[in-house]
């Protein structure tokens, strides 16, 4: 890269996806010493923007939020890719590396329409398209009706105002990044276990690219990462799906990491949770906990797994 080139950052064009790409370009800035002008913003529209009626699962899954801008790092169009890790495929391409993990933001989900759980009218409908959302509801609270909405945060607080779902769910560390952090009630994610990796940004480069690697390795959050690369590697291990309701949470005890993880029917009748403690970067640990979880399961339960995300 000439040294008066700018350095391309590809990103999905929506608010969220835009605001993370603004958290990285600073980021970077801030490391390198560097004019905000020597980042380049690159918006990309999703596969996942386009389609907004059906669930992700239906349409391809996560692949939706990655595939274009996959391509324009292959044809060299962008330097490297923003993502929100939660939405990345378990399997990555070779050709692809995972240079930077920012430091996370708050696990946790949010509620809205309802100032708890237990308070949400009885067969209420709770919109949601999430598999792990809607499992970890009906599992906490089967008289509910589960009803699918999708679409970044402002579509999906407007179908809530629209009387579509009586209460629904968005990440905490979205609402911050969109500067709307009082919004709903935040449900604590010891007890409302987080998606894996939710909560992270994530930036992706050509693995051939060693001085794009050597740039990003600047905002590289070792914590976050150890944090999610543990989770994916629990994803891998459980050959999750879109399909897949699983849910975990890591966090650090000393020096090691602790993860509770758990898996469920789709309609939330049956939840199977363990623990594990181990190092960090030990990644056959969350690996093992996936295949104690799925040996534990019954076999209509642990159909719902074993096919890569």
């Amino acid at each position: 890269m000439p040294d008066n080139a700018p350095f391309r950052l590809g990103t999905r064009r929506s608010p969220l996806a835009m605001a993370q790409a603004h958290e990285a370009r600073a980021r970077l800035c801030a490391a390198h010493g560097w004019d905000e002008a020597r980042v380049e913003l690159v918006p990309v529209i999703a596969s996942g923007d386009k389609i907004q009626d059906r669930p992700l699962a239906d349409i391809g899954g996560k692949a939706l939020w990655t595939r274009e801008l996959d391509i324009w790092l292959a044809e060299g169009r962008i330097d490297a890719a923003v993502h929100s890790m939660k939405d990345v495929e378990t399997i990555r391409p070779d050709a692809i590396a995972i240079a930077a993990i920012l430091p996370r933001e708050d696990k946790a989900d949010v509620l809205l329409g309802a100032t708890s759980l237990e308070a949400i009218p009885q067969g209420a409908k709770v919109g949601t398209s999430a598999p792990r959302r809607a499992a970890q509801l009906l599992h906490a609270r089967p008289d509910l009706e589960v009803v699918g909405i999708r679409g970044n945060v402002a579509t999906r607080m407007a179908k809530l105002q629209a009387g579509e779902a009586d209460a629904t769910f968005l990440a905490a560390a979205g609402l911050a990044r969109l500067g709307e952090k009082g919004v709903g009630v935040r449900l604590d994610p010891e007890d409302w276990l987080p998606a894996p990796a939710q909560a992270a940004i994530g930036i992706e480069c050509r693995a051939s690219d060693e001085e794009a690697q050597a740039i990003l390795a600047a905002i590289d959050h070792a914590p976050s990462r150890e944090e999610v690369l543990a989770e994916r590697a629990l994803l891998e291990g459980l050959g999750g799906t879109c399909h897949s309701p699983i849910a975990a949470l890591t966090r650090r005890e000393g020096d090691a990491l602790r993860m509770t993880a758990a898996i469920y029917s789709p309609d939330g009748a049956i939840r199977i949770a363990r623990d594990a403690i181990f190092a960090p970067g030990d990644l056959d640990a969350p690996r093992q906990l996936a295949a104690d979880l799925l040996a534990e399961a019954p076999a209509h339960v642990a159909a719902h797994f074993g096919s890569f995300a």
